[in-house]
C-alpha cells in the first residue's frame, strides 16, 4: 500500500502525521511517501525521512496516496487532489458535518481519531490527551512568558518577591499538566473542574482544589460526566461557580482555563466583570477559544489586554511545540494503524471493534456519522 504523508497546509499548523521514527517501521510493508518540507517544523527534514525508508515527493502525489495520514482534515483543494476510494486518518473533528460530507462525497473511507472511545484499549491512541497534554504545558509557559513578574517566591538582598497565584479551570489533561508545569515553575496553584473525583489528582500536584458545594442528587450526577468528559452542569450550580470563581479570579495572577465540552460551544467561566475585577498585568490564558472560548473578551490568534489584563487567545498551542506534538501523534496514529492493517499489511474494516466502529466517520463515499 502506499501511505502518503502530505504537509499541514492549515495556518499555524506545524505538526506531521508521521515521523522518522513511525516511518520506518510503515516502510517494512508500505511505501511511504513524504510530502518535501513536511516535516521542516517539527525537527524532521526530509533527509531523516529518507533515511527511514520513505521517498519524497511533492504534494499531489502523496495526497493520491492509498491512504493518506493527516494532522488535520483536508481541505477543498486538498480534497480534489485525493483519490476516490482512498483512506483518510486524521483529526477530523468529528463534530463538523458539513466536513464530513465534503470527505464523503470525495468518495473517501475517513477516521477521525478524537472519536475513539475513553477505553483502556484506546489509551495508546488517545489523539486528544496526547495533544492536550503539550497544550497545557505550553499554556503555562506562555502565560509565564507574558506575566511581568516572577512565577516562584524569590528572597533576595532587595526584598521578597511573592509566588504567583494560578488559578487552573478545567481539569482533563491539559488542566492536570498546568498545574504540574506551575507547580515545576514554583506558583501557588488552585484549580476547579464540574467533576468530583477529580479533587484527589489535583491535590496529589500540589494544588487546592476549589469546591462547588452540590445542592441536588441531580448536580451530583451530572457532575460524575460521561466518557471521560464534562457535562453541562444545571444553571445554579453553574451561579455558585461563578461567584466563586470571581473571588478566586480575583486575588489569581495567572489563570488558565481549559473548560471543553465535545460539539457544544465552551461554557464562560470568566465574565468581563470578573476581568474587570483582576490584578493589572494579570493574564488568562483561554485554551477554549476555538470553540467560542471560555472568557467572552478571548479573541482568536490574537493576545490582548482588556481592563489591564492580558487575555491569550492562540488557538492551537500543541503546533507551538511541534516536534514532540508531532512525535506523540505520529505514535497514536501508528497504533491506531494496527486495527485496520492485517498481518499481510492489507487495509481492512473490522466494524466490531469498537474503536474501529466509532472513528469511522464515512466508507467509500458513504456518510456513517452525521
Amino acid at each position: 500500500m502506499r501511505i502518503g504523508i502530505p504537509a499541514e497546509t492549515r495556518p499555524g499548523e506545524t505538526r506531521v502525521a508521521a515521523t522518522p521514527e513511525t516511518v520506518k517501521k510503515l516502510a517494512s510493508g508500505h511505501q511511504v511517501l513524504v510530502q518535501s518540507g513536511a516535516g521542516l517544523h517539527a525537527a524532521a527534514p526530509d533527509s531523516a525521512y529518507e533515511a527511514a525508508g520513505a521517498t519524497i515527493v511533492d504534494a499531489p502525489t502523496a495526497l493520491q496516496a492509498d491512504m493518506v495520514l493527516k494532522v488535520r482534515s483536508p481541505d477543498a483543494g486538498e480534497r480534489a487532489l485525493m483519490r476516490s476510494g482512498a483512506v483518510l486518518v486524521g483529526m477530523l473533528n468529528p463534530f463538523d458535518s458539513e466536513n464530513l460530507a465534503a470527505l464523503a462525497g470525495a468518495g473517501l473511507t475517513a477516521f477521525a481519531l478524537e472519536a475513539a472511545p475513553r477505553i483502556t484499549r484506546a489509551q495508546s491512541l488517545d489523539v486528544l490527551s496526547s495533544q492536550a497534554n503539550i497544550a497545557g504545558y505550553k499554556a503555562v509557559m506562555l502565560a509565564a512568558n507574558t506575566y511581568q513578574r516572577f512565577m516562584p517566591m524569590l528572597m533576595t538582598a532587595a526584598g521578597t518577591v511573592k509566588a504567583a497565584r494560578v488559578l487552573i479551570m478545567g481539569v482533563g489533561v491539559a488542566g492536570l499538566q498546568a498545574i504540574a508545569t506551575a507547580k515545576r515553575l514554583g506558583a501557588v496553584i488552585e484549580a476547579s473542574d464540574v467533576r468530583p473525583p477529580v479533587k484527589e489528582q489535583v491535590e496529589s500536584l500540589g494544588a487546592k482544589f476549589i469546591d462547588v458545594p452540590y445542592l441536588t442528587d441531580e448536580e451530583r450526577e451530572i457532575a460524575q460526566g460521561a466518557g471521560g468528559y464534562a457535562r453541562p452542569m444545571p444553571a445554579d450550580w453553574m451561579r455558585r461557580q461563578a461567584e466563586l470563581v470571581h473571588e478566586r479570579a480575583r486575588l489569581a495572577d495567572i489563570i488558565i482555563t481549559t473548560a471543553l465540552i465535545p460539539g457544544r460551544k465552551a461554557p464562560v467561566l470568566i465574565s468581563e466583570d470578573t476581568v474587570k475585577a483582576m490584578k493589572p498585568g494579570s493574564v488568562i490564558v483561554d485554551m477554549a477559544v476555538e470553540q467560542g472560548g471560555n472568557c467572552p473578551l478571548t479573541e482568536l490568534g490574537r493576545t490582548v489586554i482588556r481592563h489591564g489584563v492580558y487575555i491569550i487567545g492562540e488557538p492551537n498551542l500543541a503546533a507551538m511545540v511541534a516536534a514532540d506534538a508531532s512525535a506523540l501523534y505520529a505514535r497514536n496514529v501508528l497504533d491506531f494503524l494496527k486495527l485496520v492493517l492485517d498481518k499481510e499489511d492489507k487495509f481492512f474494516i473490522d466494524r466490531e471493534d469498537e474503536i474501529v466502529r466509532a472513528t469511522l466517520m464515512c466508507a467509500n463515499g458513504e456518510l456513517l456519522r452525521k
